[in-house]
């Protein structure tokens, strides 16, 4: 019972979410400090993973070719399948749910037990609009981008790490990369990606609005936004991929 009780109060908080702005402009300043928030400041740590385990895929299928009939491109074609079908959407969310999920689940928190959200209700100010629907906004933008960003590292850092090791040659690496490419892998990517970006934003901004108690309840509200966006984001995963490659 407790669960269908959570899944209505989450549903009715994004339905006050999704109302129109009050005021665009303000809408639009708060869009903008999320957009640096919960994206740019992202931007740093999704560089660096995707380097590394874009080189490691590559040398992990480096290894596991020992069949001289196997062609050595077929390095650069698993690398970048990898990137764009499950690493850089999902493996990506999973990571920004830890780092983003948390963060807006601690903030929004924060706003409640400090009454700051009382305040702005007493003013007239829909709180779950001006402050949950900026960051669904910004996450669902932005997490394309990053997504992009991760594809395109991983892949330098397979060719990266084809180069140093001698695994693979440079052009045999590439022509891996440059064959049989299917667009709709692509676009798969990029829906399971904005899925994703909404349940990390909604979910966490949910956990946060409705936190009640102190500190240690904002600090478990945190953990709980991980969790569940975690959880969803592997179930979606798997009806996504069902609905969208079968």
């Amino acid at each position: 019972m407790k669960t269908f009780n959570e899944i209505g109060a989450y549903v009715l908080l994004m339905f006050q979410a999704f109302k129109r702005p009050d005021k665009g402009r303000v809408f639009r300043r708060q869009l903008m400090m999320d957009f640096e928030a919960l994206g740019t400041n992202s931007l740093g740590l999704i560089i660096i993973l995707s380097l590394f385990f874009g080189a490691i895929i590559a040398i992990q299928m480096a290894y596991n070719i020992d069949n001289p009939m196997i062609p050595l491109k077929t390095i650069g074609f698993s690398t970048r399948q990898m990137m764009i079908v499950e690493f850089a959407p999902t493996i990506m969310s999973l990571i920004l749910a830890g780092k983003v999920g948390s963060s807006i689940a601690s903030e929004i928190g924060s706003m409640r037990v400090t009454e700051q959200i009382d305040a702005l209700e007493v003013m007239g100010i829909n709180p779950a609009n001006y402050l949950i629907l900026p960051k669904i906004t910004a996450s669902m933008i932005y997490n394309p981008i990053l997504m992009v960003f991760s594809i395109v590292v991983g892949i330098f850092g397979g060719w990266l790490a084809m180069i140093v090791t001698g695994l693979s040659s440079s052009v045999a690496f590439i022509e891996g990369v440059r064959s049989w490419y299917d667009p709709f892998t692509v676009t798969y990517a990029i829906i399971k990606t904005l899925v994703f970006a909404f349940i990390i934003a909604s979910v966490s901004g949910y956990k946060g609005y409705t936190v009640k108690g102190g500190s240690v309840e904002v600090g478990k509200a945190s953990t709980q936004a991980v969790v569940y966006s975690s959880i969803l984001i592997i179930v979606f995963d798997l009806i996504l991929t069902q609905m969208l490659l079968t």
